[in-house]
């Protein structure tokens, strides 16, 4: 088949998935496209890359010095317009915004601290103009999870987005390769699809393979579910090309985790696993444990490492890591937000690599690498007061919260051999939607962890996050204080 034979039946079948997978039924909001234009750029490459790959602008390898500093002015106007428009949907949603902030105190707190760390920094003007693209990740956030019918927009944006990155993946790998493949000095080929590198083509299927493996088991567990057998299909045949883009970027930390979530998914889709706190406790406790032996303490020997892709020095990433280490600033404070890959440091790093690693391959060195302990301490606590927030979705909105799971659990195993906490990454998007998201409404009669009544905090907390409920949720509260 030719290229352009080729483009034509990706463009057909895009749009076959697009018409498929269509709910006539749900009302979302046009201010959906926002958060979708933003994936889309974050997933794959960013504008000034694309239009380099079309002979326009310079090419991602000929961007260093000053260049490398102020980036692209195409980029910086897009994603500036992007967060002035969704800044703008916000305010229109005022009440609900502000409501869902105030809940999620520690997220702002984190922000914050990114903001003020821009002080320190040896490049105070590109750190904060980082962290300025950076707001726009909760903004984008924001927008989904006050959408009007959350559960549809969550679909919606993850459709939308993955309808689009995974097949134009394949395309460029198999009929473009001269965009979506490279060869190494020694003759090895890499595999990045849409994206830059393996790594990020990973974590793309890493994420939209969860969110349709999330869908397909909902079609298949509901059998009366409209349009069952077209949603089984599309994302059934999504499915399948994650995979084998899986096998072709071979990026074993996103299969690996991509394997450790679906398991989450799978195993809290069946009741009397979720009725059982204590059990999705201990299931949540091995899936983070057992890959932090492996990789960290190096419990198991070197047959475990091989049998995922990795040597005793992880692919060179100890390696790294004792490079960058030595290199860190303060150790209370950090290089300051964004800041670290940059200057000198970044000139020694690349003299010792002739790859020319950007990050740390570990987020939670990457975290102390540009904000020091302190930023350390408010990671925990962020991982902290997230999980039981997670926790409670799930008692409340089972639905939802199998998937908020999987994606809160695999951003802390990812991020140990990558760098899963960066601002403007697809695992930090839905880390924070995951710390973000709470249920609309609680419903004590559906709850499925076996009780009949839903703590009153947690009626409390849902309810402060989503105001436009408050009628229902208080007859319901009424319900519950009539029970008692």
């Amino acid at each position: 088949m030719s290229p352009q034979i080729a483009a034509i039946v990706c463009v057909v079948g895009i749009l076959g998935l697009f018409v498929l997978d269509r709910d006539s039924e749900s009302r979302t909001s046009t201010a959906l496209w926002l958060p979708v234009v933003w994936l889309w750029i974050i997933g794959s490459r960013e504008v000034s890359q694309w239009l380099a790959v079309f002979g326009i602008g310079k090419r991602a390898g000929e961007i260093g010095g000053q260049d490398h500093l102020e980036g692209s002015p195409v980029d910086a106007w897009l994603f500036t317009t992007l967060l002035f428009l969704g800044v703008v949907v916000l305010v229109k949603r005022g009440p609900v915004v502000v409501r869902l902030l105030r809940a999620n105190a520690p997220i702002l707190l984190f922000f914050l601290y990114c903001g003020l760390s821009v002080l320190w920094s040896d490049y105070p003007g590109v750190a904060f103009k980082r962290w300025f693209k950076a707001v726009g990740d909760i903004v984008m956030v924001l927008i989904v999870l006050t959408d009007p019918d959350r559960l549809a927009a969550l679909k919606r944006v993850l459709s939308r987005v993955s309808f689009l990155l995974i097949p134009l993946s394949i395309l460029l790998i198999k009929y473009f390769p001269e965009v979506g493949k490279a060869f190494k000095h020694y003759g090895v080929a890499d595999y990045f699809g849409v994206t830059t590198n393996k790594g990020l083509l990973g974590a793309t299927c890493l994420i939209f393979g969860l969110g349709s493996l999330w869908r397909f088991l909902a079609a298949y567990l509901n059998r009366g579910i409209a349009h069952r057998t077209r949603h089984l299909v599309v994302h059934g045949a999504l499915l399948v090309m994650v995979l084998w883009l899986f096998s072709m970027a071979r990026s074993m930390t996103s299969l690996a985790c991509f394997l450790l979530g679906s398991s989450l998914i799978v195993a809290t889709s069946f009741r009397a696993v979720v009725r059982r706190p204590s059990v999705v406790h201990f299931f949540v406790t091995a899936v983070v444990l057992i890959p932090f032996s492996v990789l960290i303490l190096g419990v198991g020997g070197g047959e475990t490492l091989e049998a995922i892709g990795k040597d005793s020095t992880l692919t060179g990433r100890t390696n790294i890591w004792h490079l960058v280490l030595s290199l860190s600033g303060n150790p209370l404070l950090g290089t300051g937000f964004e800041s670290f890959w940059l200057g000198p440091r970044l000139e020694k790093i690349y003299s010792a690599y002739w790859w020319h690693p950007n990050e740390a391959h570990n987020g939670y060195i990457e975290v102390y690498l540009n904000l020091g302990w302190i930023g350390l301490a408010l990671l925990a606590t962020l991982i902290v007061t997230g999980y039981r927030k997670v926790i409670r979705g799930l008692r409340l909105d089972l639905d939802i919260g199998r998937l908020m799971l999987a994606y809160f659990v695999v951003a802390l195993v990812y991020s140990f051999t990558e760098a899963g906490f960066r601002m403007l990454s697809l695992t930090m998007d839905f880390f924070l939607m995951a710390m973000m998201s709470l249920p609309a409404a609680p419903v004590p009669e559906a709850s499925v962890w076996g009780q009949r009544r839903v703590d009153t905090r947690d009626l409390v907390e849902s309810l402060s996050a989503h105001p436009t409920t408050h009628l229902a949720a208080r007859l319901t509260g009424n319900q519950l204080v009539r029970k008692r």
